[in-house]
Parts: C-alpha cells; sequence; structure tokens
C-alpha cells in the first residue's frame, strides 16, 4: 500500500529537503574513500572532487590495462587523482568476488589506516527485454549491483564502525536511483530495473540498520543522462543532450560532508539537492552548454 499522499505504485521517493548547512563537515581532507569502479566515468569524478581536499582514494576497479574501447585503468585514474591533490590506492578488485573484496579492503587499511566513506559506484547494465537478456548477463548485473553493493557494504562496515566511534562521520553511499513500484520503470527492461533497485533497497534497509552506529546511508541519482563511456557504448545516444559526471561529484561532495547522523535514508536527485545548496548555473554541467533538451534518466518521475 502506498504512504498516504503519495502516488498508487510509488514506495519511497527522494528527499529534498537537503542537507542543513549547519550540519555540514566541510572537507574530506584526511578521509578516506573506498569507491568501486573509480577508475572512469562518474566514479573518478568523485574520487577526484574528493581529492581536491586531500581525501585518501581507494579505487576498486577491474579495469588495470589499457582498453582502447574504454578509458580509465586503475593506475590512469590514480595520477589524475594524486593530480587532483590527494593519495590514490588503485587496486584491481572484481566485487563479485569475495576474496578479492576482503582483499581490497585489507590492503586500503593497511595503507591508510582505516576506511571513512564506501562509495558503491559500480554498476553493469543491459537495457534489453527479457527475450533478450542472457541469464549471463542477468547474473552479472546482479553480481555487480546487488551482490557486489552488499558486499562491499558488509566488508567495509567493520571500519566505518570505528570510523564513527572515532568521530570521522562515515558515510555509504549508493548511485543508485529512488524506488518507484511503477510498471513503465519495469516492463522495457525487467532485469536491469531489478538489479538498480536492488542498490536502492540496500540504501532503505542499510540506513536504518546502521543509524545506531551513526553511520549515514544514502543514495544519489542524476536527472539526466550522464556522458560515460558506458553511455557511448549505447548505440543512438546523442552526448550533447547529456550532462557531465561533475554534476554528481558535486553533489555527492554535499552528502558526503554532510552529518552522517542527520543525513540518512535520502534518496537524493542531483540538481534538485544543488539547488536548495544554492547552485544556480547548471549550464556549467551542460556537454553542449545551452542545451536545454536533456535526455532524461530512468526511474526519475
Amino acid at each position: 500500500m502506498s504512504p498516504p499522499g503519495r502516488p498508487k505504485g510509488e514506495y519511497r521517493r527522494a528527499h529534498h529537503e537537503g542537507i542543513p548547512m549547519s550540519t555540514s563537515q566541510n572537507t574530506l581532507n584526511g578521509k578516506t574513500l573506498f569507491i568501486t569502479g573509480a577508475s572512469r566515468g562518474i566514479g573518478l569524478a568523485i574520487a577526484k572532487r574528493a581529492a581536491r581536499d586531500g581525501a585518501n582514494i581507494v579505487i576498486a576497479a577491474k579495469t588495470s590495462d589499457p582498453n582502447p574501447k574504454l578509458p580509465g585503468p586503475i593506475h590512469s585514474a590514480a595520477a589524475e587523482i594524486e593530480a587532483a591533490g590527494g593519495q590514490a590506492l588503485a587496486l584491481q578488485t572484481d566485487i563479485r568476488d569475495d576474496a578479492s573484496v576482503l582483499e581490497a579492503v585489507a590492503r586500503a587499511v593497511s595503507r591508510f589506516g582505516g576506511i571513512d566513506i564506501l562509495v558503491n559506484n559500480a554498476s553493469a547494465i543491459s537495457l534489453t527485454p527479457t527475450t533478450a537478456t542472457s541469464m549471463k548477463r542477468f547474473d552479472l548485473m546482479f553480481g555487480v549491483n546487488v551482490r557486489g553493493t552488499y558486499l562491499c557494504t558488509q566488508a567495509v562496515l567493520a571500519e566505518l564502525v570505528k570510523s564513527a566511534q572515532a568521530g570521522r562521520n562515515p558515510h555509504v553511499l549508493n548511485m543508485s536511483p529512488p524506488l518507484s513500484m511503477r510498471e513503465h520503470w519495469f516492463s522495457p527492461h525487467v532485469a536491469y530495473t531489478m538489479a538498480k533497485y536492488g542498490m536502492s533497497e540496500c540504501t532503505l534497509g542499510h540506513a536504518g540498520e546502521f543509524k545506531p552506529y551513526g553511520i549515514g546511508v544514502n543514495s544519489l541519482w542524476p536527472r539526466t543522462a550522464i556522458a560515460t563511456a558506458a553511455l557511448q557504448m549505447i548505440p543512438g545516444v546523442d552526448l550533447g543532450r547529456c550532462r557531465t559526471p561533475e554534476i554528481l561529484s558535486d553533489a555527492a561532495y554535499l552528502i558526503l560532508t554532510s552529518d552522517a547522523k542527520l543525513t540518512t535514508g535520502n534518496f537524493f536527485i542531483d540538481d534538485e539537492l544543488l539547488a536548495v545548496h544554492g547552485v544556480t548555473d547548471f549550464d556549467q554541467y551542460s556537454v553542449m552548454p545551452g542545451t536545454k533538451d536533456f535526455i532524461p534518466d530512468f526511474f526519475v518521475d
């Protein structure tokens, strides 16, 4: 049953009251961020924004060798992060594999002394109907999006609890959409929708489960399509009608510098959160300045 006052079929919408400025921690200096899929795109943009504060970044991603089709092996990403002002630890990591994740967490703790923030950014996509979705692709999406998010969160939880006890303001940020139980978000690509919503269900559940520890758990999602390497691989996409990853990195920064005890259980939309905090120039995030007709992203009603 839908909560009173909400449209039928919509379980929980994003909160857009914003983050009270008085609760902001203002900086990520000295904090350690474990970011999945941080070798390119949105994950790398979030990493570089944190690096500008002097943060430590653990790049947990699969791409270690140059790929002519995709930018961002982990070592070139590390160089960009260090050039931005942070410290980087590049770790080839398969977030579907328990041993790989646990080893990455152990190496991160050995290098930086702990983990304060987890960003579950890695994701797999296939915008295909049931007849065109192989079970191999189905398993990939669930392995990366759902299992990977859950596994990484479980693996760093002890470190986040220590961070909370030390007053270091720990957060988990899942790059996943608000939950909207409407048929039109499911019917074109049931498997992908279930996999992305699985990440959001982690936000919903872990926000409540981890609240006693003082760990903030939130989701962030873009209103428009974002120009990434993955998007470029989808035929027919007009990148000129997209925004850049920096809109998400700026929005993520606001969340990750907020008071984790007060900012938790939210499903934020990038431009609405930024607008609440006084951003008025959204043209700076346009791939093609002056664009008004952006491609809308999935799952935003």
